[in-house]
């Protein structure tokens, strides 16, 4: 009850593709392979550019703002 048995789903399917016809139908799922493909090519890509920072890439570390305004105030003395 609510829910779709597979036969209503192999009847939906029947009559779109009777509506939209067998080629229109046929291009809309080589597009939707297209872009599965695609997006399987750029998840592969980004798992082989990921490496570790080479020491000219690394950033400098961040000096501590304790011991900067500990001399900003000496000098201010």
């Amino acid at each position: 009850m609510g829910s779709f048995s597979l036969v209503h789903w192999l009847v939906f399917g029947v009559i779109a593709i009777l509506v939209l016809g067998g080629g229109r139908f046929s291009n809309m799922m080589g597009d939707v392979a297209k872009g599965i493909k695609q997006f399987k090519k750029g998840m592969a890509e980004d798992d082989e550019s990921v490496r570790e920072p080479s020491r000219i890439d690394a950033k400098k570390a961040a000096e501590p703002a304790i011991e900067v305004e500990a001399e900003k105030l000496r000098e201010e003395r």
